[in-house]
């Protein structure tokens, strides 16, 4: 199911009841499905919208297109092809949040759409304004057969569903011929390490080949959080096995101007480990 954001006067805005506070999660690793994952990724992401856009908001900016905690540019990195060709084509924004690549994209002449899972993402990039908002679940496109010339996510939907190849299958029909889907995840080599970005999150604590899912959990047992680990190998089959061919796999560097902290990036870490691989992949 889907829903098109519609314009949403400020009172309107004002109203819009907070998310219910959750008592501390239980932290484990688990099988979670592909509606279990997806109820826990719209549930963490409407009740967590607010303090990720408080707290990220200025490095993402409001109209720029940043492939991850790096803060890689699209601008310099030219993934989606050249600036001078993206004028006038229709392109889809996957796991949106508040639609800043979106935002960009527009910028540069394309017709951009914003898709995002979350109602509260959305609703931030409604404050901001300047490019069509939907929520729907990325496993289930709303849009015609070839609706796009290109498809891009920074780490949006990917690493957050049970079933990628689904996901790359619906980009892939959404696609016209030709057509490029680029995204951003977490690298897979961190899945080894601990989440942290100081001198302990720099020893590896456990197998990089334990593709179980790393879950938060309620008192229920339900999940509230749920990120799906792939290795690089099993990052490249699902490209394939989604459509595509697979043409460029990006691992950005740490620049020096970046010293933020962004959960478990940081400086030190990212000067010695990847923490982001993007996929460029192209459609026949």
């Amino acid at each position: 199911m889907s829903q098109e954001i519609p314009p949403a006067e400020p009172s309107a805005r004002s109203r819009t009841p907070e998310p219910p506070e959750l008592s501390e999660p239980e932290v484990t690793r688990r099988g979670a499905d592909v509606a279990e994952s997806s109820r826990a990724s719209r549930g963490w992401w409407d009740r967590n919208a607010d303090e990720y856009q408080n707290e990220h908001g200025t490095f993402l900016g409001d109209d720029r297109f940043v492939w991850g905690p790096e803060g890689l540019d699209e601008t310099e990195a030219g993934l989606l092809g050249p600036l001078d060709d993206l004028a006038g084509l229709d392109i889809l924004e996957i796991g949106a949040g508040a639609a800043q690549c979106s935002r960009w994209l527009a910028a540069q002449g394309a017709r951009p759409v914003a898709l995002d899972l979350s109602h509260r993402q959305l609703q931030h990039g409604l404050r901001i304004g300047g490019v069509p908002l939907v929520q729907a679940d990325a496993g289930v496109l709303p849009f015609r057969d070839g609706s796009f010339d290109l498809a891009c996510s920074a780490y949006g939907a990917v690493p957050f569903v049970a079933d990628p190849v689904q996901v790359f299958r619906e980009v892939r029909r959404v696609l016209r011929p030709g057509g490029r889907w680029v995204f951003s995840v977490t690298h897979p080599v961190r899945w080894a390490f601990p989440d942290e970005p100081g001198p302990e999150g720099l020893s590896v604590a456990a197998s990089y080949f334990d593709r179980t899912p790393y879950v938060e959990q309620d008192e229920n047992g339900d999940a509230v959080y749920v990120e799906h680990h792939r290795t690089l190998g099993d990052r490249v089959r699902d490209v394939i096995a989604g459509g595509f061919r697979l043409v460029d796999l990006v691992e950005p560097e740490w620049p020096e101007w970046n010293s933020q902290v962004w959960g478990g990036w940081s400086p030190l870490r990212g000067n010695l480990i990847p923490g982001t691989a993007i996929f460029v992949c192209e459609r026949d």
